[in-house]
C-alpha cells in the first residue's frame, strides 16, 4: 500500500470512530428529499475527511457528497462518501461505511472502505490487487447467476421515475439463487470483492456511491460496467459489478 493509500486508510478510520461513537444515539435529521435524508453525522464525518485530505493533499479536488464542488479543478479528485448507507444510520440498521476514493486525470487510483462497525477496511489501487484489514482478496467462483448471491438498491425518486429497478429486479429474482438489499452500495461492491457476493447492480447512484468500491472489485479480479456493459464510467448513476464469471448474464438482465 503506497502512502497516498495509507493516508486515505488512516482519515477513513477517523471518520468511522465518530460514526461508531454516535451510532444508535439521537442524531440531527435533515431530509434531501421525501426518502433521502442527511444527518449530523454525515456532516461531522465529512468535515473530518475534508479537513483532513485537505491538509495532506491541498492541491487537489475533494468531491464530498455534502459539500461537492461546482467543478473539479485539478488532475487529482478525491471522490468522497462520508457516511454511505445514512438510512441505515439513522434508523439504528447496522449496515453502513465510509468511502474515500482517488480519480487521477479521470481514472480510479485507489479506492477505500471502511466498515466502523466490523472495523474491516477494504483497499486497492490500480495494478496493486485489493485487501481486507492488510490481506489479499478476490471474488468469487460462481459460474451461474443460477449458483449467485446478488444485491441491488433502488434509487430515492422510485415513485416518481418509471426507471426504477423493479423490472430488472423481477428479471434477477427468476434468475438469481438470492439477492440482498444492503442499502450500502459501497459495502455491496466490497462484498462483491471479498466474495461474499458474486455480483451487484443498481442504478441512479452518484459518483460517491461507486467509486471506491468499484475500483476495490476491479483490483480483487471482478469486473465492473455499466448497463450496456462497456468500459466502466464511475461517473454514471449506474453499475454492473461481478466476479466476471456472471458479468454477461447479468448485464443482459441488467439492460
Amino acid at each position: 500500500m503506497n502512502e497516498t493509500t495509507r493516508t486515505a486508510v488512516e482519515v477513513a478510520r477517523k471518520a468511522g470512530v465518530e460514526l461508531r461513537r454516535s451510532f444508535e444515539r439521537p442524531l440531527e435529521i435533515d431530509r434531501k428529499s421525501h426518502r433521502e435524508l442527511v444527518t449530523d453525522m454525515d456532516r461531522a464525518s465529512e468535515e473530518i475527511i475534508v479537513g483532513a485530505l485537505s491538509a495532506a493533499f491541498p492541491d487537489d479536488t475533494i468531491l464530498a457528497e455534502e459539500s461537492a464542488p461546482e467543478a473539479v479543478e485539478s488532475e487529482s479528485v478525491w471522490i468522497v462518501d462520508p457516511l454511505d448507507g445514512t438510512n441505515n444510520y439513522a434508523h439504528g440498521y447496522p449496515f453502513f461505511s465510509v468511502a474515500i476514493g482517488l480519480e487521477e486525470r479521470g481514472v480510479m487510483s485507489a479506492g477505500v472502505v471502511y466498515d466502523p462497525l466490523r472495523d474491516e477496511v477494504f483497499a486497492g489501487e490500480r495494478g496493486g490487487g485489493a485487501t481486507l484489514n492488510g490481506e489479499p482478496i478476490c471474488v468469487s467462483a460462481a459460474a451461474a447467476l443460477s449458483d449467485s448471491l446478488v444485491a441491488t438498491g433502488f434509487p430515492y425518486g422510485r415513485s416518481e421515475d418509471t426507471d426504477n429497478n423493479l423490472e430488472n429486479l423481477n428479471r434477477f429474482v427468476l434468475a438469481a439463487r438470492g439477492i440482498r438489499r444492503g442499502g450500502s452500495a459501497e459495502l455491496d461492491l466490497v462484498y462483491v470483492a471479498c466474495g461474499r457476493l458474486d455480483g451487484f447492480w443498481e442504478l441512479g447512484l452518484k459518483t460517491w456511491d461507486v467509486s471506491a468500491g468499484g475500483l476495490i472489485v476491479l483490483e480483487a479480479g471482478g469486473r465492473v460496467s455499466n448497463f450496456d456493459g462497456g468500459a466502466w464510467d464511475n461517473r454514471r448513476g449506474d453499475i454492473v459489478a461481478s466476479n466476471g464469471l456472471i458479468h454477461d448474464e447479468m448485464v443482459r438482465l441488467a439492460g
